[in-house]
């Protein structure tokens, strides 16, 4: 097998996986347009509101939070994909550019930082904690500056020599 039928391989076999990956992924996105027929908006107001901006506020004021979840989802994703695509193809044409590899791995991380916040924050909505004792282990609110449980300080004491030294 010659180097040129083994990249065209890798290429099919790897087109191959992301169309199983988008026919995996038609029943959501069926549920997802049938909750926006259902919810009584035009088609064109359903599109607009699944693609408003990250981070937009809907008609009720509050952030919907899973909607940017899982548009940072996808993002990663697509990011994390392009990733190891782009140093596949470096490494068989034997050009690493590090630079360009370290450029693209940090928006991979900001967008994996940010990801993790949205679900640390979508979970303490949903269990009302903001966190745990790290003596103790026992969850507590978000405000909380003792445990429930030990006493013990949660928040983190700073000597003040630390905030106002030059």
């Amino acid at each position: 097998m010659t180097r040129a039928s083994i990249i065209q391989r890798a290429r099919e076999m790897m087109r191959d996986s992301f169309a199983s990956a988008v026919r995996a992924d038609a029943p959501r996105r069926a549920r997802r347009k049938q909750k926006a027929d259902a919810s009584g908006l035009p088609a064109a107001s359903a599109a607009g509101a699944a693609s408003a901006p990250p981070g937009a506020t809907p008609a009720n004021g509050a952030v919907d939070l899973e909607r940017r979840r899982d548009q940072l989802t996808a993002r990663f994703v697509e990011l994390q994909w392009d990733l190891g695509g782009l140093v596949y193809e470096m490494a068989i044409r034997n050009r690493i550019r590090v630079d360009t590899i370290v450029q693209r791995a940090a928006a991979l991380q900001d967008t994996d930082a940010e990801l993790g916040e949205v679900e640390r924050i979508l979970r303490m909505e949903q269990t009302g904690t903001a966190g745990t004792c790290a003596s103790c282990g026992a969850p507590h609110s978000s405000g909380a500056a003792y445990c429930w449980q030990c006493g013990q300080p949660i928040l983190e004491q700073v000597p003040s020599e630390s905030i106002f030294a030059p």
